[in-house]
């Protein structure tokens, strides 16, 4: 059973930066499609960024340049490494995995399996 537990979410000012982690327990990460979503109240949940297992990565356009989605395979650990952050990032975050996930369909929610509890990051 695979289970995704975030954390590094907090406020920050504008142009600052945070780094979200989700560890991982009950699977090994390396055989693993993994991603960031956000989802703001009474918004549809948006995929920020993701790796297939090959390593391959994707990025929703407006975090582009600012953030890097990375993982420690050793620490079963995946990041999302946050800069130039702006008040429209503000919004809970969520880490996402699943078995498979199509290289198309990295940013689709609807593709992943398993869930964080979600990290709220704020920027001011």
């Amino acid at each position: 059973h695979v289970q995704l537990v975030e954390s590094g979410g907090g406020s920050v000012q504008a142009g600052g930066s945070l780094r979200l982690s989700c560890a991982v327990s009950g699977y090994d990460a390396l055989y693993l499609c993994m991603g960031w979503f956000r989802q703001a109240p009474g918004k549809e949940r948006e995929g920020v960024a993701a790796f297939d297992r090959d390593g391959s990565t994707s990025y929703v356009d407006s975090v582009k340049g600012r953030f890097t989605i990375s993982k420690d395979n050793a620490k079963n650990t995946l990041y999302l490494q946050m800069n130039s952050l702006k008040p429209e990032d503000t919004t809970m975050y969520y880490c996402a995995a699943a078995s498979w996930v199509d290289d198309s369909l990295l940013l689709h929610p609807d593709e992943y399996t398993y869930w964080g509890q979600g990290t709220q990051v704020t920027v001011s």
